[in-house]
Formats: C-alpha cells, sequence, structure tokens
C-alpha cells in the first residue's frame, strides 16, 4: 500500500537515512526497530508528509506521490501518532480531536453537538470513561496519549504510524489499544507500530524491519524471531550485556520516608500515596515498580517537593525535610528527573548547554554575573560524563534524539550535586541503546555513593536493574524483594495486588 524507495536524508553533514527500501502492506502490522538515531522518525515524517527526501521517491498504491504536509498526507489516508504528544493543553477533548477537521452544520457553524457524539463515541471504543469537554492539561499522560490516539482513529487513516503509542499507557490501555489495533487490520488498514518495548511490539507485529545508523539491516517475520535477535541487530551487541552488573557497596540510610501519605493531585479526596515507609542508603539502588495509579509518581513528585504531604517524614540523613521547598532540596542534595522530559525536564528554547547548568547555575556565579568560563568547562564535562551524543553545547535541545535529551535531563541533575538521585521512569521512550547507557549511569551514580531511588513500569528493568525492588499498588507498598529473588510472573502478580505465592 506505502513504499518507500531508495530514499536518503541528509540535514547538512548528517545523513539520517542512506538509500532505504520500506514497505508497508494492508491488513498488517510493520514493527519498526532501532536505536535513537537510526533514522525511525525520519522515515515516518517522509512517509507522513511532514519531511521530504533528499532522494528516492514514496508510492501509494504503486503510483508515486509528492507528500506536500501532513494535511497532503492525512488527506491521502496516511496518518501518524507522534512519539512527543502534540495537543493543545488549554483545549478540551473534543476541541484537540477536531481541530482544523471541525465538523460543520448546514449554517456554517461548528456542531459540538455532532463533534461531542463522536469524540465520545471514539473514547468508549479506546475504553475511556472522560467527558470529551475535559481540558487536556488536567489529564494524567497516559489518557493524554490516548487523546492523540483518538484524534488518528477519528482521520479513518488507511496507513496509520504509531510512534511509541504506549510508553505512557497501563497495561490494561495497551490490551485495548492491541484490540483497536487488530480491528484496523482486519478492516484493511496497514499498521507501522514503533515502540521500544520490544516484547510487546512482538505480540502485535507481523513483519519486523530493523534500522541502524540510517540503514535498514534487517527483515523478517515477527513469528519467526526473538527479542534477543532484535537487540543484536539494532545495538550490533547480545541483550545481556544491557545491564549492568554490580556489587553494591552500602553507606549509612541517606533518605527516609515515614507514614507518609499524599493526596491525589487531580482527584483530592484520593490518597495517591497511603501511608507508606521506604528507606534508602548510599551506594544503593531502589526501585520503585508499580502500575499506572499506584502512586510512583506522586511519590517523587512529594520526596522533590513539588507536591505537598498530607502526613508522614521525610527524612534526609536524618533531617527532615517536610519544610523544605524544591530549591531548599536541591541545594541540600535530593534532585528529580521527572517522567515527562518535554513539559518537565526541558527548556526548548535554551540550547544543550543551557539546559545542563540551567538548575546549578548559581554555583557559577562570582560576584554579580556567572562565569561562563567555569559554566562551559562543567557543561563540556557533562557532557562526556553522561555521553550525550551532540554537536555541541550550543546546539538545540530539540535536535536530540529522545535518548540524548533524557541524558542532558539526568546531567543537570547530577550538575547540582545530589546526595540523592530521584528518577521517575528514566528509560520512558529511549532505544534499548540508550537505556543501557542510562543503567550505567545509575550504577556508575551509585558507585559513587549517591542514594539512587527510580521508578520503572518496565518488568525486564524492575528485575535486573535494583538492588532493591519495592512494589506499589493503590498507593501501599505490598512488596519488597531483592534483586533475583522474583520473576516476572509473581512481580505481575504482586503488582496486581496479590502476592507472590498467588493468594491475595
Amino acid at each position: 500500500m506505502l513504499r518507500a524507495g531508495e530514499v536518503t536524508k541528509v540535514y547538512g553533514g548528517t545523513h539520517a537515512l542512506k538509500g532505504v527500501d520500506f514497505d508497508v502492506a494492508p491488513r498488517r502490522v510493520t514493527a519498526l526497530f532501532g536505536e535513537n538515531g537510526a533514522g525511525k522518525s525520519t522515515l515516518m515524517k517522509i512517509l507522513a508528509g511532514i519531511e521530504r527526501p533528499t532522494t528516492g521517491h514514496v508510492e501509494l498504491d504503486g503510483r508515486p506521490v509528492r507528500l506536500h504536509s501532513s494535511r497532503d498526507a492525512a488527506d491521502q489516508g496516511i496518518s501518524i501518532i507522534h512519539q512527543e504528544l502534540s495537543l493543545c493543553p488549554n483545549l478540551s477533548i473534543q476541541d484537540n480531536l477536531f481541530l482544523a477537521r471541525e465538523v460543520r452544520t448546514a449554517y456554517g457553524s461548528i456542531d459540538r453537538r455532532a463533534q461531542r457524539e463522536a469524540t465520545a463515541a471514539v473514547l468508549r471504543r479506546l475504553e475511556e470513561d472522560v467527558d470529551p469537554d475535559r481540558l487536556v492539561g488536567d489529564l494524567r499522560l497516559g489518557q493524554q496519549q490516548l487523546v492523540e490516539i483518538a484524534r488518528a482513529l477519528l482521520q479513518r487513516a488507511r496507513v496509520l504510524i504509531m510512534d511509541e503509542p504506549t510508553s505512557a499507557l497501563t497495561a490494561p490501555e495497551v490490551e485495548v489499544l492491541f484490540r483497536v489495533i487488530r480491528e484496523l487490520t482486519a478492516a484493511g488498514v496497514a499498521v507501522v507500530y514503533i515502540s521500544h518495548h520490544l516484547d510487546e511490539a512482538l505480540e502485535i507485529a507481523d513483519d519486523v524491519v530493523v534500522l541502524r545508523d540510517g540503514r535498514l539491516v534487517a527483515t523478517a517475520r515477527a513469528d519467526e524471531v526473538d527479542i534477543r535477535w532484535i537487540v543484536e541487530q539494532m545495538v550490533g551487541r547480545d541483550q545481556d550485556t544491557l545491564f549492568p552488573s554490580r556489587e553494591p557497596v552500602l553507606g549509612e540510610e541517606a533518605l527516609a520516608v515515614r507514614r507518609l501519605t499524599v493526596a491525589d493531585p487531580g482527584v483530592p479526596d484520593r490518597l495517591a500515596v497511603n501511608g507508606l515507609s521506604l528507606s534508602v542508603r548510599a551506594g544503593e539502588i531502589v526501585g520503585i515498580y508499580g502500575l499506572m495509579g499506584s502512586g510512583r509518581t506522586e511519590l517523587l513528585e512529594t520526596l522533590a517537593g513539588r507536591l505537598r504531604p498530607s502526613s508522614g517524614e521525610i527524612l534526609l540523613e536524618g533531617t527532615p525535610l517536610h519544610e523544605a521547598g524544591i530549591r531548599d532540596r536541591i541545594e541540600r542534595g535530593v534532585v528529580l528527573v521527572p517522567e515527562d522530559r518535554q513539559r518537565d525536564g526541558l527548556v526548548q528554547t535554551m540550547s544543550v548547554g543551557q539546559n545542563l547548568s540551567l538548575a546549578a547555575l548559581g554555583t557559577f556565579v562570582r560576584g554579580l554575573f556567572v562565569s561562563q568560563e567555569r559554566e562551559r568547562a562543567a557543561v563540556t564535562r557533562t557532557i562526556a560524563d553522561v555521553t550525550v551524543k551532540t554537536s555541541g553545547a550550543q546546539a538545540a535541545i530539540g535536535s536530540l534524539s529522545g535518548g540524548n535529551q533524557q541524558k542532558v535531563i539526568i546531567g543537570k541533575a547530577l550538575l547540582t550535586g545530589p546526595r540523592v538521585l530521584l528518577l521517575d521512569e528514566p528509560s520512558r521512550g529511549v532505544d534499548v541503546g540508550a537505556k543501557a547507557d542510562i543503567f550505567e549511569l545509575m550504577a556508575a551514580q551509585a558507585r559513587r555513593g549517591l542514594a539512587v531511588l527510580f521508578t520503572t513500569s518496565d518488568a525486564e528493568e524492575a528485575l535486573h536493574i535494583p538492588d532493591r525492588l519495592l512494589v506499589l499498588a493503590r498507593g501501599a507498598l505490598v512488596g519488597e524483594f531483592r534483586r533475583g529473588e522474583l520473576t516476572r510472573e509473581e512481580l505481575m502478580r504482586v503488582s496486581d495486588g496479590g502476592t507472590q505465592d498467588g493468594s491475595s
């Protein structure tokens, strides 16, 4: 149905794509894999009319086409769901779904009743019980991602490109999305599915395509390959090397939480964190695993000072923190790498170097001025330490891949000189190579004596990365395990409110 033939894309001196042939067939899901920077998003932007190829061509139904814009592509039946959300938070769900595609009455006015009914219908299809008139900015990240998916479904595309559609979804929401995808392919739609969740993508895929360094390096039927094969094709190394091995050397207790209770900021009469106690020692990596709604993010945002607890204690090396704001906590050594890097972690109008130094800017002040020499030296050192792939500190932050943007946020946190490093879903939306780099960064900081506390919704990460794993369900601690004590099946059972032996 859709084909890229010998497509090359050059940005200045960078060859993002190098003679790629890529075919999309009706009634099939084609999973596209590759590290950040492999060329996946560039190829999809060309197929969706957002970018034009430097050389090569695009065919639709066997005929060459020139796609001048995303609107042009959508009019020809090609729709894309972007990895980074492109919603207007100050508009309602229905206004976002019909933005620039409003339904008109016979008199030319907007038919809001028809739009509301269509919005309600597509939300029901996604099993999301949300008022169509609710502001998108008031939704949690996973619900915003479903709104992005709903907008694509309303366009009735013949070719649907999904770039990381499940990065913020819960397991039940993923199941609903997969049901919708199967309905679409049964109706003749061709689906391109990009995901860093390899096992998840293999479950829904019919065909597998792997890009590496701008070239197509492997294709196969999904039922003929496994995750190990995909990883080896993507990064050229064995999957077992992605998780760092370590023997922790533990120091004194760095962070202690006692009977912490936090109200849900979206639903104040509900508790996001309910009487939770935990501790993290210097040199230790503690992981928190939980499904969406378990209280993971609310817990870390409370520790960082963004949310106020209803009750309980937070102690940093024995000193209470409950009166300290975000700035004070950073100065005392507690810093957070947030879940939503675009909204909370980066300033898009700033360069790579400006983003890196932002939280620690006060340390470079001499008299009335910022010492640019000290700032440049610190930024250069941090870029090397956290292995950011960039043309330089002056590069626009938007020019980096998702994985490298995440490294910038981690580097920004480390420049503050923390004693406790909090990371909320640090590997969300990044490829396996960048994940390995981030995990090694966490291990290196623990070896330096930092206390590391991170959240994850990825079972493999939960089982392999932390020295100690805490499992949350509905705001409460339901399990605590050392590395190697738990299987994937047991983890799923415990996180759903059961016990390790299967009882409830």
